[in-house]
Formats: C-alpha cells, sequence, structure tokens
C-alpha cells in the first residue's frame, strides 16, 4: 500500500531528514547520540521490534536526540528474559541525553542482576513481589540520578528523565507482559484492529484491596473514546490468580532509596494471540492520543498477520503529524 509521509491536513513545519549535526567535544565524543538507533528480536510467542529517532525539531536545531533506548536479553534458553527500556530526558536541560543514557544502563544493570527471580515471580504470578521489587529497582536507579547530578553541579530536576520498561519472558508458556516505570508517555495495545489505550493510572493508597487484579488504573478505553466507554476485562483477557491481601516479605531484590517525584506505574498482564502491545514516550504517545489519523493509520499498517521486518518499522514510527516534533521512542511487541 501507498505510505504517506506524514497524516493530518498539513504537512509538518520541519524537514523529513536531518540538517544539522550537534556540536562535539573532541574529549567527549563517548557523550555523542546517534540520530536513530534499531533493534528487534523474536522469542516464545512473541516478536519485537524497537525504535528511537531524534525528532525533527532537535534535527533541525542541530540537538542531540533526548531519548535513550535499551534492549537487552538476561539469561538463556527459556530462562531467558528480555527488558527494553525507554528513557526521555528533560526538554531544556543540555545533559537530557547524557541523564536519559544513564537512567537505561542502571535500570539494566539492576534487573540483570535479578532477572532469575524476576523471570521465576513473572512465571508464578507474584505479583505482589513483581511491583515491590520493581519499584525498589527504579527508586534506587533515580537515587543515582539525583546523586550524578550532585557531581555535575545540576539540580535534581535539570538531570531527571521519564522512564519506561518492559519485560518479556522467553519462555514460550509464558504470555504474561509486565510493564513499569515513572513519567509520561504511553502504553497501548492493538487489539482486534482497535487501539486501546491501557496506561495505568495510580491509585489511591487504600484501592489496594479487593479482587486480584492486572494492575491498577480503570479499565483500557479505545483511543477517541470517553471514559468508561470500555467494559472491564474479563478473566479470559488480562487478569493474573493471586491474593493481594496477604502481606509479602521484604522484596529480596535491593535495599529502598527515597523514591522520586514522579508516580510509580506497574502493570501485569496476559497477552492474546494478535494482540500488539506499544510501549512509548511522549513523542509518539502525544500524537497517538492527539491525532485520530495517527492511530488509524497505524491500526491499518500493523493489522497484518505478520509483524513489519525492522526497516519497514521504523518508517511506520516516523509518520509525521504537524505540531509533533519531538523525539520518537516506540516498542512494540507482536504475539503470534
Amino acid at each position: 500500500a501507498p505510505r504517506t509521509g506524514f497524516v493530518g491536513d498539513r504537512p509538518p513545519t520541519y524537514d523529513a531528514e536531518p540538517t544539522a549535526l550537534p556540536a562535539a567535544d573532541p574529549h567527549e565524543l563517548g557523550a555523542l547520540v546517534a540520530d536513530t538507533v534499531l533493534d528487534g528480536a523474536r522469542y516464545g510467542t512473541y516478536t519485537l521490534r524497537a525504535a528511537s529517532v531524534r525528532g525533527d525539531s532537535a534535527r533541525y536545531r542541530g540537538e542531540p536526540r533526548r531519548d535513550s533506548l535499551l534492549t537487552a536479553r538476561f539469561g538463556r534458553g527459556e530462562d531467558a528474559l528480555v527488558l527494553v527500556a525507554v528513557a526521555g530526558g528533560a526538554r531544556a536541560a543540555e545533559s537530557a541525553h547524557l541523564a536519559a543514557a544513564d537512567a537505561c544502563r542502571w535500570i539494566g544493570e539492576a534487573v540483570g542482576r535479578s532477572h532469575t527471580r524476576l523471570a521465576d515471580d513473572i512465571r508464578a504470578g507474584r505479583r505482589g513481589d513483581l511491583k515491590s521489587g520493581l519499584h525498589r529497582l527504579t527508586d534506587r536507579g533515580y537515587g543515582r540520578l539525583r546523586a550524578r547530578a550532585s557531581e555535575l553541579g545540576l539540580s535534581p530536576e535539570e538531570y531527571t528523565v521519564s522512564l519506561r520498561c518492559l519485560l518479556l519472558p522467553a519462555d514460550p508458556r509464558c504470555r504474561t507482559r509486565v510493564f513499569f516505570g515513572i513519567g509520561g508517555g504511553g502504553l497501548f495495545r492493538l487489539r482486534g484492529g482497535v487501539w486501546q489505550d491501557i496506561e495505568p493510572s495510580v491509585p489511591e493508597p487504600a484501592a489496594v484491596t479487593g479482587a486480584p487484579v492486572v494492575g491498577f488504573g480503570s479499565p483500557p478505553a479505545h483511543l477517541g473514546d470517553g471514559p468508561g466507554s470500555v467494559p472491564s476485562e474479563t478473566p479470559e483477557g488480562d487478569r493474573l490468580t493471586m491474593d493481594l491481601g496477604i502481606p509479602t516479605p521484604p522484596s529480596p531484590y535491593v535495599a529502598s532509596a527515597p523514591p522520586p517525584a514522579e508516580p510509580f506505574r506497574f502493570r501485569a498482564s496476559v497477552a492474546r494471540p494478535g494482540d500488539t502491545l506499544l510501549l512509548c514516550g511522549g513523542g509518539l504517545a502525544d500524537p497517538l492520543r492527539g491525532e485520530p489519523a495517527l492511530a488509524e493509520e497505524l491500526a491499518e499498517r500493523w493489522a497484518g498477520a505478520e509483524p513489519p521486518g525492522l526497516a519497514e518499522y521504523l518508517a511506520d514510527t516516523c509518520l509525521r503529524v504537524k505540531g509533533y516534533a519531538d523525539d520518537r521512542t516506540a516498542v512494540a511487541v507482536w504475539e503470534a
């Protein structure tokens, strides 16, 4: 099918291709960030595609890509665990790209050290252990960001990020997909040709009671629909079996650290065959929520039986919309 370069009534302001390179320091060449990162894999029942692209405005102004993307496999065979981390630095901060790279590297190190226990908890459906353990891992990473900011003589607000992660077991018998993170972005699911916004909202403390649930937040809503337009998921869809009212022992992962200012978000769901799960930073989440034509175009492109190849996926994630010129970082998981 013909593929247009943009959707909407008017073309975007900036050119579609890079114009200027960021300024380089000959003594700090390791701090340079590539315009585009592309990766992919296939494990168990899913196919993974991941891309991070410098935004049109940054390409024009010669600024570095502020988003960072990490894809990593820990372990071997069916016991392996895949982590995909997406971090986005503050727009006005000169060191935003360095903070994003640090956040991805540190959460990768923490998950890698605990991957065996994490994979076991995912397979066994220990949602309470997963949530508390991942919360502590994330808090520790943000503590390291604050310490690094102090070393650089920066305020914590100048060296912080939005961090969003997926944990994907390689075991083909396990279809549980775990999302966790802090800050802006989006978590979406394409099911039956319709996009659902399944971003978990942050609960009140008293909400951690009641019947077993997958994650916090309201039922998934179709993009463009009003609140509450989609009924709750059925037990066959996104429900894990466990008792949330039973106290759990302290997490075995890491010691706790002072919590970051942003609330922690967590969701564990069971994928259905044919689902496409999309995790993205604000550069794609905002236009996906704000421009119905983009959601429709991506739903049509990704409706086929086979996932797109790497080059095709890159072209899809770069579909441009006027008024949205930030970095685009997106991770998609196709379920066989």
